[in-house]
């Protein structure tokens, strides 16, 4: 009898639940033959490229038949110059996502404890189980990073603290004055991880500046990503901003050309270009006002927000997620998040944000008015 692939894998691997991602347009269209779905389900920004950074990647195409540069020196000493400090303290990586896997590869040994919220981004028990980590959840206290209790769940095993700010799927941030706190608590031996990837929707006095606590010393690796206000999600490519002595470390392990071509100038491009970004922001923020405005007015429960996305509440929301695919409209299940009776709603253009409250109106049988 031979013997079974499960076999011959890494047991850590074996209790890890893959990534179900949500159903791209095309497959809903042809599923449910509907015409002219729109995708609210990914946090993605609605609105394309800028228009430099669609010609800085026309410019780049004819040479794509070398390689990239392998250490993103333009795009790193942009970002140096943007976020004051040296190019040797930021690492590119593709999507923010292959920053955390490098962190917990460099620094989490077998049995080292990694404390992380939950509901928050999916892949963080999956890298720590992945590692042979010990996952050590703290459950969100009205819909909030719990960081009192975070910062006592931490014991002599533990490596990593996971801070997601603003937080995934709950789009709620934790304040300067908690941040401070918990920093204050946490000994210096841990490392905190601060997974900024919706940080230019949360801006504000109340949000923490993680780059001083970077300046102060702190023991603090900063996740930023591309992929949310720069529009460029299907290029993957984000940055860890830290000390020049952990980037070294995860420079180690990193893959060589881990960022493409096209990644590296269309980030590039998306950074000098802060109009885009104003734009998107302003906005989403209408966008929020509006689907506020449709959901008060439906009777949906909702999570006041500070990111590009809304998390609803309702009993029946498998059968509205369902009924919403079949108007082609696509938003997102919080099932995987252990959210049986939640969705998850990206902020869309305003012609998608009406399409959307039109199909809630036919849903739950109601007016939103207006």
């Amino acid at each position: 009898m031979s013997t079974s692939w499960e076999r011959l894998a890494n047991e850590p691997i074996l209790d890890i639940t893959p990534y179900v991602p949500g159903k791209p347009i095309e497959e809903v269209e042809r599923e449910l033959e509907v015409a002219g779905a729109i995708k609210l389900a990914s946090n993605e920004n609605p609105l394309p490229p800028s228009d430099g950074v669609l010609r800085a990647i026309r410019q780049v195409l004819g040479g794509v038949n070398r390689y990239p540069d392998g250490s993103g020196y333009y795009l790193r000493h942009a970002l140096a110059k943007r976020h004051g400090v040296s190019p040797d303290a930021i690492v590119l990586g593709n999507g923010s996502n292959e920053l955390l896997e490098l962190v917990a590869r460099t620094f989490v040994r077998q049995r080292e404890e990694v404390v992380f919220p939950r509901p928050s981004f999916v892949v963080y028990p999956s890298i720590v189980q992945s590692v042979s980590g010990i996952r050590v959840v703290v459950t969100l206290k009205d819909h909030r990073l719990d960081l009192p209790t975070m910062a006592r769940a931490i014991t002599p095993l533990t490596k990593l603290v996971f801070v997601a700010n603003p937080n995934n799927p709950t789009g709620t941030v934790v304040t300067a004055e908690e941040v401070d706190r918990f920093l204050a608590e946490v000994p210096e031996r841990v490392i905190v991880v601060f997974d900024e990837a919706y940080v230019e929707f949360a801006q504000g006095p109340d949000f923490p500046d993680s780059l001083a606590a970077l300046r102060q010393g702190r023991r603090v690796i900063i996740l930023r990503t591309f992929s949310k206000v720069a529009s460029l999600a299907g290029l993957r490519v984000g940055y860890a901003i830290a000390d020049p002595d952990c980037i070294g470390l995860l420079n180690r392990i990193r893959q060589p050309f881990n960022v493409n071509t096209i990644a590296q100038v269309a980030a590039l491009a998306a950074l000098e270009d802060d109009t885009h970004a104003r734009q998107t922001v302003a906005m989403i923020q209408e966008g929020i006002a509006t689907l506020y405005r449709a959901f008060d007015a439906l009777g949906i429960k909702y999570v006041p927000t500070r990111a590009n996305f809304i998390l609803v509440e309702m009993a029946d929301a498998p059968r509205v997620y369902q009924r919403l695919l079949r108007q082609g409209v696509i938003v997102r299940p919080m099932a995987s998040f252990g959210l049986e009776r939640a969705l998850r709603i990206t902020v869309g253009t305003p012609e998608e944000n009406a399409r959307l409250i039109q199909g809630l109106e036919v849903v739950l049988g109601k007016k939103a008015g207006g």
